[in-house]
């Protein structure tokens, strides 16, 4: 029969070879090494003749696990598990990039993403040219013949901005660059990245897939959907490795090299997050959407960013693009910092602390902590002022999360 719903592809998805023990579960496998049979198995194995797990920096059977479950749901031709949603945002432009490229992307992404670009990547002579991706004109202008690839956020964080994929789309084609995207925000069973036209897809999976807040990753799609022969830096590998040209130098050489592997054990807690993750999304989502309803009626709030309000500017094209409620994360304004301090100290339930995507709700004030590297200019110009709060709502009962904002909104 073919199997089509999500949770039934990952549960039927249990490795690539049969447990000994019939185990439902791929075990942790938390050695370094393998053993070799002979000395030719193992020559085999190096020079790429044999498909096996020769060092656990390269791989390891638990992430190979997870791998082949992201890939049996998204349908990308490579799949690779690394060590943080920043290792897979730097270990992906480094495998495109090489001094003198430039990288197109949103003057609204996420802090650390931006210091990556703007300070690590600019030190490389790899320049970021940072536009607002809603504008056609702006983005067309920033492009020229060393432009890679246009990235960016399907919602950013904590703006909650969506930008409309399809424009981007037909822009990268027209100039035969990459459409990279992270998409950490919106889960894979409601985003289809490769429906809407995405080259690269970008997951931080230390937020929804992991679980409940169990563990960091990140996670790296392929869709195997561009001519690789456009990338000077690829044009060796597309020769041997064809569509799988990228992939190919990403897991043979530069993931390898930098070190970036997922730990065994945070990929076996991220397979059983894959497990339950279309449940607690849609508990956490439909919590969020109350929440984000509750908070635009009250007196205290200024104003409130979740796309899935109607009321929100990108409400017509968060419905067009994701299938269901966009995201679980939102942010809203109070009235100055000191009141946001208030509200945050007087919350008896909810948690301070950062991340996102966890099983429990958590809040923060964004410019003192997530973007306190930055100068209060720059917050400004990457829209996070002092009045703003995120929060991140998990599957806890929504009454009780209503009833400690609540009580902790009535601030004098």
């Amino acid at each position: 029969m073919q199997i089509k719903g999500f949770i039934s592809k990952v549960l039927s998805t249990l490795g690539s070879k049969h447990d000994p023990y019939s185990s439902f579960q791929v075990p942790i496998y938390s050695n370094g090494a393998f053993d070799f049979e002979t000395a030719e198995d193992m020559e085999l194995a190096f020079t790429g003749k044999v498909a096996a797990h020769m060092y656990s920096r390269s791989s390891n059977p638990t992430s190979e696990n997870l791998e082949l479950r992201v890939k049996t749901v998204t349908g990308a031709s490579g799949v690779l598990a690394v060590s943080s949603g920043m290792a897979a945002i730097s270990t992906t432009f480094l495998t495109l990039c090489e001094a003198g490229d430039n990288i197109v992307l949103s003057n609204l992404v996420f802090g650390n993403t931006w210091s990556l670009f703007a300070s690590t990547f600019a030190s490389l002579s790899i320049e970021p040219r940072f536009v607002d991706l809603k504008n056609t004109d702006d983005i067309e202008k920033a492009i020229d013949s060393r432009t890679r690839a246009i990235f960016f956020e399907t919602i950013t964080n904590p703006q909650c901005e969506v930008v409309d994929i399809s424009s981007l789309s037909a822009i990268t084609k027209k100039h035969s660059i990459l459409l990279i995207c992270d998409s950490t925000l919106t889960p894979p069973h409601i985003f289809k990245a490769k429906d809407h036209g995405v080259d690269i897809e970008i997951i931080s999976s230390s937020k929804i897939i992991s679980g409940g807040g169990t563990s960091i990753g990140g996670i790296i799609l392929d869709y195997a959907s561009y001519n690789w022969n456009n990338i000077p830096k690829l044009k060796e590998f597309y020769q041997k490795f064809g569509p799988m040209a990228f992939y190919a130098k990403l897991r043979k050489e530069v993931f390898r090299n930098i070190g970036t592997c997922m730990s065994p054990f945070n990929a076996y807690l991220q397979s059983l997050g894959m497990e339950s993750l279309p449940l607690r999304y849609e508990r956490s989502s439909k919590n969020a959407l109350e929440i984000a309803q509750f908070l635009e009626k009250h007196p205290a709030v200024s104003s409130v960013n979740f796309p899935a309000l109607e009321s929100s500017p990108y409400y017509t094209i968060a419905t067009k693009q994701f299938d269901g409620i966009p995201t679980s994360v939102l942010s809203f304004n109070l009235k100055d910092r000191e009141q946001c301090f208030a509200f945050l100290n007087k919350l008896e339930f909810i948690s301070i602390a950062t991340n996102l995507m966890d099983n429990r709700t958590l809040i923060l004030h964004a410019a003192s902590s997530i973007y306190s590297e930055f100068s209060p200019e720059r917050r400004i110009a990457m829209q996070v002022p002092d009045t703003l709060i995120r929060i991140s709502v998990g599957i806890e009962e929504v009454d009780d999360l209503i009833s400690d904002l609540s009580n902790a909104l009535s601030i004098k």
